[in-house]
């Protein structure tokens, strides 16, 4: 897979920006078929940093009704990805 592919955008959110500025840990949403090594990777590339711990979630597609119409949203998977203790956190989060 490509790093471009694994990586499908940051999750910016009062929670995720909690957590990176306190646990140094940034947040993801992913391909939901890429596993942690791949997520790994893809985070020390495109950022530039060491990754200490990965840990992922996976979450379904919830029911979306318009009108008499109903489907799904798609499946996705978010992952946390912690960063060792000396790297620089990317500034992607800056509005």
């Amino acid at each position: 897979m490509n790093i471009y592919t694994v990586v499908r955008r940051p999750l910016v959110t009062e929670k995720t920006v909690a957590k990176k500025e306190a646990e140094r840990t940034l947040c993801f949403e992913v391909d939901p078929r890429a596993n942690k090594v791949e997520i790994r990777s893809a985070v020390e590339k495109l950022f530039k940093v060491k990754v200490e711990d990965v840990r992922t979630s996976n979450f379904p597609g919830k029911l979306r009704r318009r009108g008499k119409f109903a489907g799904y949203r798609p499946d996705w998977k978010k992952a946390y990805v912690k960063l060792k203790a000396g790297e620089k956190i990317p500034e992607f989060a800056e509005i």
